[in-house]
């Protein structure tokens, strides 16, 4: 719960069900009437989540919690609780948070990323979230990897039903994933960062090409919308060598003589999400 200044009024967390979506709806329901219990008030509310709601039909779509696609979560929610809410994909809350007051404070153009579970972006142009006619601005997780190698071809397959998805390379089970397929103990991201702080040599390797996709996925936002700033957040933000490693390797792939676009971890952690969703009410 986020007041006007920006300082935090009361915050909880619970897990996700997983899987069920009446469930989900039932916990977001009274959460907000927990919350607003400690408030002493009803409050606007703002939603970040996966996927996005389709302007054509007002059901989920391209969610990665597979139970939300094809459900009136919108609709559903706002009955629930009575009051028009506000939605937004929780990578662009995210963008929007660390924009507004979080490590890209004060800069024009900002491209927030998640890379976690899943990998998304969002857009903020002049303190405004970017969405698009189609609701999908930032969409970046879902489009292929550039300058594919030949052993990177056609890619992994991904839930969306594509194959090399950049997501299916820079999110967690991506590098976990690819570290075992090159030999490496199956262990998580930290157990991979880890070793390789160790200097285990096929952990160094695996974060190695995982440094490359990452530039060249990341040279390809710079190419379009050239931001002043670029904020890593979830779980493989926490990876140190990514803010030294991959701006050094971009440069190889932007079309320019010198990159200027600065790589910073989120200020907010993964409270970014919640602050962005808190923000979409003015």
């Amino acid at each position: 719960m986020l007041l006007p200044t920006g300082d935090v009024l009361a915050r909880e967390r619970v897990p996700t069900p997983q899987g069920d979506y009446a469930a989900t709806v039932s916990v977001v329901c009274a959460l907000v009437t927990r919350l607003e219990q400690h408030a002493g008030a009803i409050c606007r509310v703002g939603i970040g989540m996966p996927g996005s709601v389709s302007r054509a039909t007002g059901l989920v779509r391209n969610s990665n919690s597979v139970c939300l696609n094809g459900q009136p979560l919108h609709a559903d929610l706002e009955a629930r609780l009575q009051r028009p809410l506000r939605f937004a994909n929780d990578a662009d809350c995210f963008a929007l948070s660390e924009a507004g007051d979080g490590a890209a404070a004060g800069q024009r153009c900002v491209f927030g990323v998640i890379v976690g579970t899943g990998t998304g972006g969002g857009i903020v142009v002049d303190g405004r979230l970017l969405d698009g006619p189609n609701g999908i601005a930032g969409e970046w997780g879902h489009n292929p990897l550039p300058w594919p190698q030949d052993g990177e071809r056609p890619g992994p397959a991904c839930y969306c039903g594509r194959q090399g998805c950049i997501e299916t390379w820079l999110s967690g089970p991506g590098l976990v994933r690819d570290h075992a397929a090159a030999g490496g103990a199956t262990v998580d991201a930290i157990g991979i960062t880890g070793a390789a702080t160790q200097g285990d040599t096929g952990a160094v390797a695996t974060l190695a090409r995982y440094v490359d996709r990452m530039a060249r996925a990341l040279a390809g936002v710079i190419n379009i919308i050239d931001p002043d700033v670029i904020v890593l957040g979830g779980g493989l933000s926490n990876i140190a060598v990514l803010y030294d490693a991959v701006p050094q390797a971009w440069g190889r792939y932007v079309f320019s003589d010198r990159v200027d676009t600065r790589l910073v971890r989120a200020q907010h952690g993964d409270s970014s999400g919640v602050r962005g969703a808190a923000w979409l009410w003015p």
